[in-house]
């Protein structure tokens, strides 16, 4: 699958790898900002953006098989790579992928496996029990986020992959040099798993931008372009 781009600037590649149901185009003010100092490539992932849709459902690996081969056809080499959210955990499964790169940048980086509260578990458990008892009833219609009930069926499966792949052991196994920057205000992916990430990745940075959310680099632009721009170019 060829997948659809932005590249802008001059000098080292710089690879931006989007949250998921988001695309290139959230990264607008970093393109903006980051092509003064390097070649930037903002990628749509496989079925988000300007991207067909799915016609499969995929896992973390079909997502990162593109990704590499996208890099491969573009003669990516040598990038530093900023990563949000769902990016986040492409970097953390691939091995390959951050043996290319140099140094990486994660924001609202998920892929940890989440505190859950008894609530939680009792409605997974009602769920599955409904599912078996009453397959047909509506009332199934009611569990799962709504980030989940709106998506197309391929997309419900491959999200299901998604989510349920914890990649906490990958964490000690990061090399490079790395920047955990969060809003303090993110909920999706809260201060503990941020704290997580910077305990068990040698050498990381850790910082919090106040009052910022999910999409820090949104919310905060010009204070997160100047803190990612400090760690990637000193």
């Amino acid at each position: 699958m060829s997948l659809e781009y932005i590249c802008k600037g001059q000098g080292k590649a710089l690879l931006f790898l989007h949250g998921y149901l988001s695309c290139k185009e959230s990264f607008i003010n970093q393109i903006n900002y980051f092509s003064k100092f390097y070649t930037v490539y903002a990628v749509d992932l496989s079925g988000f953006g300007k991207n067909p849709p799915l016609t499969k459902p995929y896992s973390l690996d079909d997502y990162i098989l593109d990704l590499l081969l996208f890099i491969k056809e573009k003669n990516i080499k040598n990038f530093d790579i900023i990563a949000h959210s769902f990016g986040v955990r492409l970097v953390l499964k691939s091995q390959e992928l951050r043996s290319l790169a140099d140094k990486l940048v994660f924001t609202g980086g998920a892929g940890l496996k989440p505190k859950r509260s008894i609530k939680y578990y009792f409605k997974v458990y009602l769920y599955k029990l409904l599912k078996r008892l009453c397959p047909n009833s509506k009332r199934l219609n009611s569990f799962g986020s709504k980030e989940y009930k709106n998506l197309p069926l391929i997309n419900k499966q491959s999200y299901v992959k998604i989510v349920n792949e914890h990649l906490d052991y990958t964490l000690t196994n990061i090399k490079n040099k790395t920047l955990i920057i969060n809003g303090t205000l993110d909920s999706t992916t809260p201060k503990y798993m941020a704290k997580k990430m910077h305990k068990y990745v040698k050498g990381s940075v850790l910082i919090f931008i106040k009052d910022a959310g999910h999409f820090a680099f949104i919310d905060k632009a010009n204070a997160f372009n100047i803190i990612v721009k400090d760690f990637l170019l000193k």
